[in-house]
């Protein structure tokens, strides 16, 4: 009874199967990414590097990402996404393996740009274009935004359960007498596992999508280029601002402002992450009644707002209660972002519209960690945040002035 309430919740009307493999390899992927993104910047800590290092480090993880998803992009069209989703899979095996052996920054380096590790809350990963892709051939045009929404709500919700795992390793060395390190890398064990509890749930996908892929053969971008490539150049401002803020560099300066342990930093951004969760429940509804574009810019903004507030702060209290209102703001336009790409373009180009959106994100999202890390190295008032703020209204005002009026086909 519980799991047909669930699967009616999180599967909407007109939605196949292949739909729930995918929402539940994304879970997992979050719970990884969740503790991944606080236990980085710790553990680089632990192992003696400063917030530059950690910003370099951070910035070779988004690079790396961003050049994949472009490589994936290049070769979409020889090969089966679900293939491709496999090989991605091995990497995130990998990449939790290699964590273990790495002490010095090169080494890290490598395995940051090469491997999967996300510090990011969002989905930044080469997974992320692939699943799309594939979750829009799993459903009906009247439910896509609805089914982007739960997708998007799993990744929030269990990634919030996976900043609080972080905490974990504070806990080990009392109960099982890890040194904190050790406990540390036990984590990124786990991390490896998940990518073998992903990639058994992808060979598990229907041959139907491979199907479906047939019929609709992925072509490069035609009539949608244009407006593909005026999204992907505001999507990358949006990503640019991000990285002034990702999750490993937001706990970084929590670490530096405010003392935290990893369990409190645990805590702190598993409420950031329901919070967010939250708000995705609301994001179809309100795309439902005010449009995609809209919803997208009149829940960033006033996130924005209280990011750009943070920092003034003069108390750990006041901090978290705006960076909790900016976290039940700021998710919203994730699913109606998607659902607007994959709306605007035809079946055949959605693998190509989705690359060419993706890419760009990552490697723009690539570049600010390191500065911003740069700029942590002079004080610890929080000029990155401030930044990513006024970035991103800036983002959102250009959004809505060039497709405030350009409506997907449900909207019309």
């Amino acid at each position: 009874m519980l799991r047909a309430t669930l699967t009616r919740f999180f599967i909407p009307p007109g939605t196949t199967s292949d739909a729930g493999l995918l929402l539940w390899a994304r879970g997992l992927r979050a719970f990884g990414d969740g503790f991944i993104s606080l236990l980085l910047p710790f553990y680089l800590m632990l192992l003696g590097f400063g917030a530059f290092e950690v910003g370099l480090i951070i910035t070779a993880t988004l690079l790396g990402s961003g050049l994949m998803t472009l490589a994936v992009g290049l070769i979409a069209h020889r090969h089966s996404n679900r293939s491709l989703l496999l090989a991605a899979s091995v990497l995130m095996i990998a990449s939790g393996i290699a964590m273990l052996f790495a002490r010095d920054f090169w080494p890290l380096i490598i395995i940051a740009f090469v491997g999967t590790l996300n510090p990011s809350t969002g989905d930044v990963s080469v997974f992320s274009p692939l699943e799309h892709t594939l979750l829009a051939r799993t459903v009906q045009a009247r439910s896509r935004t609805a089914l982007f929404a739960r997708y998007s709500l799993v990744g929030a919700l269990v990634g919030a359960v996976g900043a609080q795992a972080a905490g974990l390793t504070s806990a080990a060395t009392g109960v099982l007498n890890l040194e904190l390190k050790t406990a540390a890398q036990a984590m990124f064990v786990l991390y490896g596992l998940l990518g073998i509890a992903v990639l058994l749930l992808y060979r598990r996908l229907s041959p139907r999508l491979d199907a479906h892929e047939e019929a609709h053969v992925p072509v490069p971008l035609g009539p949608s280029r244009g407006i593909v490539y005026k999204l992907a150049a505001l999507f990358s401002l949006d990503s640019f601002a991000g990285g002034f803020a990702v999750q490993s560099l937001l706990a970084l300066w929590l670490f530096d402002r405010f003392a935290l342990s990893i369990s409190a930093a645990g805590t702190i951004f598993f409420w950031v992450g329901v919070l967010s969760a939250l708000s995705q429940l609301l994001a179809s509804k309100l795309a439902a009644r005010y449009g995609l574009i809209n919803t997208m810019v009149f829940t960033h903004i006033p996130a924005s707002i209280f990011l750009i507030l943070v920092p003034f702060m003069p108390t750990l209290s006041l901090a978290l209660l705006f960076l909790f209102l900016r976290s039940f703001l700021s998710q919203m336009d994730v699913p109606a972002r998607t659902s607007y790409v994959m709306a605007v373009v035809s079946p055949g180009e959605r693998p190509a519209a989705a690359s060419v959106t993706a890419v760009p994100r990552s490697l723009a999202s690539a570049i600010s960690p390191s500065i911003a890390g740069y700029l942590l190295t002079f004080s610890s008032f929080g000029w990155p945040l401030v930044i990513c703020g006024v970035l991103k209204i800036t983002y959102d005002l250009l959004l809505l002035r060039m497709f405030g009026k350009i409506k997907p086909p449900e909207e019309r």
